[in-house]
């Protein structure tokens, strides 16, 4: 396993820049109309910084931000407002894996996830100046710096979608990757994980456990983390093609498979089972689940995501009592 961290961009060709404009203009002129401009669902959460404390307006101010110090002090009802952090960093953790180069749909997986990577960008830059990415390829993670502003995100775009195809490799793993995010990025803020979740050991439907989850669940504790699920529904059931010759991605082992009745059954049984797993996994880690696949319109389910991440948000804050400091 090896990583390493550049330090300047790579250029971008008029053909690509041309290409990945439209894509961003895409992504949020349909994330507007979808979502109105509000994109609440993705943002993080204030900073911590207070502000100076002023005096308390009936109807117009949250009762939980009560400071109830200088209300005490004063005898008039104070609140105090909290200052969003203004160096904030998102930080995507881009599979780019052999499983992620297949695609029977419309799009390949990879197109989908370079999507998501951009749509999320999008999102989050209400609130965080500067993203980066970390891109697991090849059995290696490359690390892409933080920078702020629509060309950063095209030249970010740009390296991504000129990656080569990954072989079959046996270097670093998802769960290499994931430690490796959390211990070169320790400062709180927002993590993306976009992947198929797809490793050797998860091939098996009774194994409920997956080595990626200690890792995701420890970088939740510290930062607001989504988890971005990428789906092929050739993944998930075979078509009655017959005699076909398989290959796994992730190790390069071939075989010929007849594509029986009976086997694309069992099969169905047990992709659905994987994926329950999985997505147990997720649950249990704690992070939000987007699921897209690439027979889906994936803008229209991201903003699906992000209204009810919208509506939760509320009615926890409906339901959150006020605390006195």
């Amino acid at each position: 396993m090896t990583s390493h961290e550049p330090h300047h961009h790579l250029p971008l060709t008029a053909r690509s820049h041309t290409a990945l404009r439209r894509l961003e203009l895409r992504v949020v002129r349909r994330l507007d109309g979808l979502l109105h401009g509000e994109h609440l669902g993705l943002r993080l959460g204030p900073g911590s910084e207070p502000a100076e404390a002023r005096p308390y307006q009936p109807g117009e101010d949250d009762v939980r931000r009560m400071d109830w110090s200088v209300t005490a002090r004063t005898t008039h009802p104070h609140v105090r407002d909290l200052v969003a952090d203004r160096e904030l960093e998102s930080w995507t953790l881009l599979d780019l894996s052999a499983s992620m180069d297949f695609g029977t749909a419309t799009s390949e997986k990879r197109d989908v996830a370079i999507g998501a990577l951009a749509a999320v960008t999008v999102l989050t830059q209400h609130v965080g100046d500067r993203f980066g990415a970390h891109l697991l390829h090849h059995g290696h993670i490359r690390r892409w710096p933080a920078h702020s502003g629509k060309n950063a995100l095209y030249t970010l775009l740009s390296a991504i979608t000129a990656t080569p195809r990954s072989a079959p490799h046996h270097g670093a793993t998802l769960t290499d990757a994931l430690d490796d995010l959390a211990r070169t990025r320790p400062r709180r803020g927002l993590r993306v994980i976009i992947s198929d979740f797809l490793t050797p050991t998860t091939a098996t439907p009774a194994d409920t456990g997956h080595p990626w989850e200690h890792p995701l669940r420890h970088l939740a504790t510290r930062h607001q983390t989504l988890a971005i699920e990428i789906v092929d529904p050739r993944e998930l059931d075979l078509p009655p093609i017959g005699l076909t010759t398989m290959t796994d991605p992730e190790t390069g082992h071939t075989r010929e498979v007849h594509l029986s009745a009976s086997l694309r059954r069992r099969y169905a049984h047990a992709a659905r089972a994987q994926r329950d797993s999985v997505r147990a996994a997720l649950r249990r880690s704690g992070v939000p689940h987007l699921l897209l696949r690439t027979d889906r319109d994936w803008i229209v389910d991201i903003a699906r995501f992000v209204i009810e991440q919208r509506r939760t948000a509320h009615r926890l804050a409906r339901h959150t009592p006020a605390s006195p400091r």
